[in-house]
């Protein structure tokens, strides 16, 4: 079964956001990752290296929300992928069972939209892409086989 959840995005306030959002909700974080710790950081798309500024973002952020699994996702966008306006920084998270219901959701909500993020094994070890559907919807599609229900 599927499970959705909201994924904000920011220029560069994440963790100020998320840290208001966590003294309302409570709970703890559990997922903190900065842009500076992933594998390549020191390179970006067309070679140009990963700012200083850049590397101590926050790449993605989870907190967890009430006792359903409801989860509140976000990141900051990095300098060099420009400015987010309001109403562009947000998408649809959706975490799946398996890779074959990740590639069926996937491949359909890309069809006539825009692939940002290829469906493929991330170093995080999730099976992760990114799509913006054809009505400009943008769209997470996660299947992680440390959270799957046996």
């Amino acid at each position: 079964m599927a499970n959705i959840n909201p994924y904000l995005s920011f220029n560069g306030n994440t963790e100020e956001v998320f840290n208001f959002y966590k003294s309302i909700f409570g709970g703890e974080f559990a997922t903190v990752m900065r842009y500076g710790d992933a594998p390549g950081c020191d390179e970006v798309e067309g070679g140009n290296k990963l700012s200083e500024s850049d590397s101590s973002k926050i790449m993605h952020v989870a907190l967890p929300i009430g006792s359903k699994g409801d989860v509140l996702m976000g990141s900051d966008v990095p300098d060099s992928m420009g400015q987010l306006k309001q109403g562009d920084n947000f998408s649809i998270s959706i975490s799946v069972d398996s890779k074959e219901e990740a590639d069926r959701i996937f491949n359909g909500l890309a069809e006539g939209g825009k692939v940002e993020m290829p469906i493929a094994d991330a170093f995080w070890g999730a099976y992760f892409g990114m799509c913006a559907d054809k009505f400009g919807v943008q769209w997470m599609v996660n299947y992680d086989p440390k959270y799957t229900q046996q």
